[in-house]
């Protein structure tokens, strides 16, 4: 497969408190390589404070790394303006953690996901209705749904918006971070088959940020482990969970809870 992104030696360090003159940096990046090819599903994993929601927010243009090169299609993206980054940034998309934070609570969902066509001018005001009725139907919610608040939905529907919002722009590359941690067992099951629904269908790649490597085991086709701002392992997803090499990866195998949440085809 053609590579979509490559990510290479990035760097990314904060003012931290302590030190001989009460201050140090801390690194939360330090000299990160990845890549993901088009309709790969890339599942980065890693505990809390490992890094790997910083590295996401880069790739985003959220935060801007002190050093390395973010490449997708093989052009550096750090630095571009005008019509190019808008054009990255449609076809680069987020899903996070808290689709609750990600949808403006005073709008009926339905305006939510629109506002990327409206944003990025996809489409006649006609057209925009129809495809985010086809939107709410592609991520399992009946259109009807568009008419409501985000408190009134469930927190698996309001991820759900979420994708919808994030498939708008008909993105390439998905980041999403932690997008099934705060949801319960069985909804994570449902959102996680969703995923492996849309990039069959829509040959879509992603970066998938999890701290759970059950998780992303199911859902990814190549597996970076990262610990302490490095990545420590990489591979097919098979190889890494089937025969780890790194003594972190292993012990985050060893972590995983059983039983598991039922996922299709895995």
């Amino acid at each position: 497969m053609a590579e979509l992104l490559r990510v290479e030696n990035l760097v990314k360090t904060y003012a931290a408190p302590g030190g001989f003159f009460g201050r140090r940096r801390a690194t939360a990046l330090g000299g990160v390589s990845i890549a993901v090819a088009r309709g790969e599903t890339l599942g980065l994993v890693g505990e809390s404070g490992s890094g790997k929601s910083t590295l996401g927010r880069c790739i985003l243009g959220l935060t801007r790394p002190d050093s390395g090169a973010i490449l997708f299609e093989g052009a550096d993206v750090q630095g571009l303006s005008g019509r190019r980054l808008a054009d990255f940034r449609r076809r680069v998309q987020p899903v996070f953690q808290d689709p609750f934070g990600s949808l403006d609570p005073r709008w009926p969902v339905g305006r939510s996901v629109r506002e990327a066509l409206d944003c990025f001018g996809i489409g006649s005001n006609s057209d925009r209705a129809r495809r985010v009725a086809d939107l709410f139907a592609r991520v399992g919610l009946d259109p009807v749904f568009a008419k409501r608040l985000p408190s009134q939905l469930s927190g698996g529907q309001r991820q759900r918006v979420a994708i919808a919002a994030a498939l708008a722009s008909e993105p390439e590359l998905i980041v999403a971070d932690e997008p099934v941690s705060a949801l319960d067992m069985s909804v994570q099951a449902q959102i996680l088959n969703l995923f492996m629904d849309l990039k069959r269908d829509l040959g879509l790649a992603a970066l998938f940020i999890t701290h759970d490597l059950a998780v992303v085991a199911h859902v990814s086709d190549a597996v970076a482990v990262m610990q302490q701002g490095r990545i420590v392992e990489t591979g097919s997803a098979d190889a890494v969970i089937d025969a780890p090499s790194h003594a972190y990866t292993k012990a985050l195998i060893a972590a995983v809870p059983r039983p598991r949440p039922a996922f299709r085809g895995g």
